[in-house]
This record gives structure tokens, sequence and C-alpha cells, in this order.
């Protein structure tokens, strides 16, 4: 990397800071224990206990009051993070039914890439029997002194699987 981009130190070469996993659970408004079972599910996929969401505003249209539990996430870093991205690449990933690979041009422009999974399945953690609600989830990789081409170029080291 530091040739490529032709880098004068090694502190300037971009790294992975942290991974965001987040689960939204617009449906816990009705049943309350969407939120209990996000959190039993994403603390079974990263092994760290999850942060409980609430929504800032009240959506009437919505049935959404301040207050209310909305969501879940956790934030990996160090040694769980690339425990937990490695497990995303080479299991998880292959999981997924008819993929293609992800588009690269999901990245902020500040060089982080996001990408949502259909359902948590494809994690061999989760039981298929176990699971009440199929749920999806957000997987968002904050890269720390990049822009997109140098996260791009970074991940595809990494072997994270781009759409050609």
């Amino acid at each position: 990397m530091m040739e490529r981009f032709s880098h004068g130190n090694i502190h300037a070469v971009p790294r992975l800071q942290k991974i965001v996993v987040s689960m939204g659970i617009g449906k816990a408004v009705e049943n309350n224990k969407r939120v209990d079972a996000a959190v039993k599910d994403l603390s079974t996929i990263t092994g760290q206990k999850p942060v409980v969401t609430k929504a800032k505003k009240s959506i009437a249209g919505f049935k959404v009051r301040e207050g209310m539990n909305v969501g879940a996430m956790v934030t990996l870093r160090g040694e769980r993070m690339y425990e937990f991205f490695d497990r995303l690449i080479s299991i998880a990933i292959p999981r997924i039914r008819d993929f293609r690979g992800f588009p690269a041009r999901a990245f902020d422009g500040h060089g982080n890439y996001s990408l949502g999974l259909s359902e948590q399945l494809v994690f061999p953690e989760i039981s298929v029997d176990d699971v009440e609600f199929v749920q999806g989830l957000n997987i968002n990789l904050t890269i720390d002194r990049s822009n997109n081409e140098e996260s791009l170029a970074l991940l595809e080291m990494f072997g994270f699987p781009f759409r050609r």
C-alpha cells in the first residue's frame, strides 16, 4: 500500500478502525419481543453485548414515540473486530444465496464502506430453529486515513468480494 499510493510513512497507510453492526427494528412498535430477539442475535453474532437504540423523535405516521426502542447496535474494535471481519468474509458471505459480490460504489466519500445483509441466518452461530423473527442487519466498516480508492484497495487486499 505504501508503494502503490506513495505514502511516506507507515502511519499514513489506511487501516480498519472499527466495525459497527446494527439492526433497525421498525416492527418493535407492535411487538417488544423483537428488540430482545435482535439483541440476542447480535450478541451471538458479534460476541459483545449490543446497545439498544431509542427513537430521537416521535413520528405519528410510524406510531413511534420519542424514547421507544427502535434498534440495536454493536461497535467492534481491535481483536474482536478482525475476528468478526474474518468470519464475515470467509463464512457468512459465501452462505448468501445468489451472491455476485458487493458494489464498489457504496463508499461514503471518506473511505468508509457500508453494506446490508437481508437476514441474520447467514452467520453459522444463529440456529434456524431458534430464530423467531428474520431480521436484516447493517454493517459499517470505518477506515482511518483514507479515501474511497485507498479503502477499496485495502478491502480487496483483505479478500472482500466486490462485484466486477
